[in-house]
């Protein structure tokens, strides 16, 4: 398998956790791509995602698997399924969901690091900014109070929550949350513990 990545990408970051933790990890070569806004790239639009994001998964059969969470189900599913997802009952909808609002919240981000550092100086929206900024903010806020989520086994949630953790040190240093969210803190140093959340840290910004 082949996953086109960028070292820096959150969400790829979650599909190399998943798969050092599913036994995965030395099936997949691992392909940096590079995609911004505003600068094109056609040959990996044409050949694996029309919609320019990171990351995707070619299969040893040659399809392509979009999207991080549909990834992390594809591994889990490969490595006898269940392990990160719950196959089946009401707690899946639970993770499937909590795992959603975590998306989001990194979608925001990640549309708060275009405007500060792409859009072009005067044409910056700071409401728009600062709207999405606590969408993240008031996400985090919940998952403080989720002490089920912070202490249970490894889990897809889990995985997305430090990513979310480790994007907001990465591009937010400043922004406080770690004493705000004295919960979410100490659950993010016992995940540092775990290789598979050491390997994938994001390189120096």
């Amino acid at each position: 398998m082949k996953l086109a990545y960028s070292p820096t990408s959150p969400f790829a970051r979650k599909v190399r956790i998943a798969a050092i933790e599913l036994g995965l990890i030395d099936q997949i070569e691992f392909v940096p791509v590079t995609v911004a806004p505003g600068q094109p790239n056609e040959q990996y639009s044409h050949d694996i995602n029309p919609l320019k994001k990171l990351p995707a998964l070619v299969t040893d059969n040659d399809d392509v698997v979009l999207d991080s969470y549909v990834i992390v189900e594809y591994l889990d599913e490969l490595a006898g399924g269940g392990k990160l997802i719950p196959a089946s009952g009401p707690n899946k909808w639970k993770v499937k969901s909590d795992h959603s609002l975590l998306q989001g919240m990194l979608d925001s981000m990640l549309l708060c690091r275009y405007e500060k550092m792409v859009r072009p100086q005067g044409l910056q929206w700071q409401a728009w900014s600062d709207d999405h900024w606590n969408r993240t903010w008031s996400g985090l806020a919940r998952f403080e109070k989720q002490a089920d989520v912070l202490s249970r086994p490894f889990d897809i949630v889990q995985i997305s929550l430090v990513c979310v953790l480790g994007y907001a040190d990465f591009r937010f240093a400043d922004c406080g949350w770690r004493k705000a969210y004295p919960k979410l803190d100490a659950f993010h140093h016992r995940m540092l513990e775990r290789p598979s959340v050491k390997i994938s840290a994001p390189p120096p910004a």
